[in-house]
């Protein structure tokens, strides 16, 4: 795995962070940001999102950014530097796959908006169809509860940083914000119950509860 500022920080970038005095200090803090792959961490984190953002860059230069999402954890840790996904039918233009064919290169943005954690990627992707890829592949990039793929997508991850949290919005999934709302209602109840039987036991009347 290479080191990120290698690959973003040059030409016009780093000239722009010598303007404002932040080059060296960059340079030094991605110094020893090359780890030999993705550590147990970043692995967790990218297999337990539910969806994520690719750019790709097209033959005639012009960057494009497409999302992907499925059930979580349907992108899949493959290896050190390896990642993977079942590709199932879109809209048919194929766009990000096009791309590709021409220059491999990809960046990926995986955020947690409730913990406020941002991962970003560039790796080399490959496409195959389903028909093309090994049966071992298609088994370990499968979901449960997903369709038939029309392709398997790996993405050899070639650097990696965490991006700074600030500015992320307060958003929270669905199933997190149902399993609060139903713990709190369920506490609210047991306190209700244990609030008229304190009530009962001092020899005082309540109205019935509220059907």
């Amino acid at each position: 795995m290479q080191n990120y500022a290698d690959l973003l920080f040059q030409g016009h970038v780093r000239r722009l962070q010598d303007e404002d005095g932040t080059g060296d200090k960059y340079a030094q803090a991605y110094k020893a940001r090359t780890p030999e792959g993705l550590n147990e961490d970043e692995a967790a984190f990218i297999e337990a999102r539910d969806s994520f953002y690719i750019a790709s860059v097209s033959e005639t230069g012009w960057p494009y950014v497409q999302h992907r999402g499925g059930p979580r954890g349907f992108l899949k840790v493959l290896g050190p530097t390896t990642l993977g996904f079942a590709d199932y039918r879109g809209n048919r233009q194929y766009i990000t796959t096009g791309h590709v064919a021409a220059d491999d290169r990809v960046a990926l943005f995986l955020t947690d908006y409730a913990a406020k954690a941002r991962l970003k990627l560039l790796g080399h992707m490959r496409v195959e169809p389903l028909a093309e890829a090994s049966a071992e592949t298609v088994e370990a990039v499968t979901t449960p509860g997903q369709g038939r793929a029309e392709r398997i997508v790996t993405i050899e991850v070639a650097a990696r940083d965490w991006n700074c949290p600030q500015f992320l919005p307060d958003l929270y999934p669905a199933d997190m914000v149902r399993a609060a709302v139903a713990q709190q209602t369920r506490a609210m109840a047991e306190e209700a119950q244990a609030l008229r039987a304190e009530v009962k036991r001092l020899g005082g009347t309540l109205p019935p509860p509220a059907s």
